[in-house]
């Protein structure tokens, strides 16, 4: 009868430890943060550029040498799809990016479509790298739109506005007739890199 009185004393001692432990876990668990997977945006980078006077030099190149240090560069003709909706998916890269390249081109400014990437950028605050290709900031003006739709005055100003504030930006210069692409792309991509860094 003692050993059965010692025995249930152990058995009642033991139970009332486990479901002290129990509950110590359960309130750890409790106050426990679950880690939440981080989902980064499909493009840290945006490319704006006039496509027939840069898409198979300077600014493929550019994306090509971003995407092999392991970078998400959008540009257009690379990232959109049939059936994408053109102002929607611009947007959205633009809003998601961490910088915006503007590839200025002598034809830059004649198509709406880049102005009104340009605008976004600048709306945005985006951190924003001027590239002068073959231009000078002094023959960059808002006149003539030649490329896309029909532009209302209003747009027009707003377009202006955001090429001023570029032009306020420190940018990289490159002449295709003097400079080494290898040593430019290298260099381009070095400074686009640090401004990724410093975005976070």
């Amino acid at each position: 009868m003692l050993i059965a009185g010692k025995l249930v004393q152990v058995i009642e001692a033991r139970t009332s430890r486990l479901q002290a432990l129990s509950k110590c876990i359960a309130s750890r668990n409790h106050c426990q943060t679950v880690p939440v997977p981080v989902v980064l945006p499909p493009h840290d980078v945006f490319i704006s550029h006039r496509g027939p006077d840069t898409r198979r030099n300077i600014a493929g190149l550019l994306h090509d040498h971003l995407l092999r240090r392991g970078h998400r560069p959008f540009i257009d003709y690379r990232n959109l799809k049939a059936g994408d909706k053109l102002s929607e998916k611009i947007d959205t890269a633009v809003r998601d990016c961490k910088v915006g390249v503007l590839v200025f081109s002598p034809r830059y400014c004649e198509s709406s479509y880049c102005l009104q990437e340009l605008a976004l950028l600048m709306e945005y605050k985006k951190r924003v790298i001027p590239i002068l290709y073959n231009v000078k900031p002094s023959q960059l003006r808002v006149g003539d739109i030649s490329n896309g739709p029909c532009v209302l005055e209003t747009e027009l100003e707003r377009f202006s506005r955001a090429l001023e504030e570029a032009k306020n930006i420190v940018g990289l210069r490159f002449d295709s007739s003097r400079g080494y692409w290898s040593e430019f792309l290298q260099s381009a991509s070095d400074a686009i890199i640090e401004q990724i860094g410093q975005s976070f």
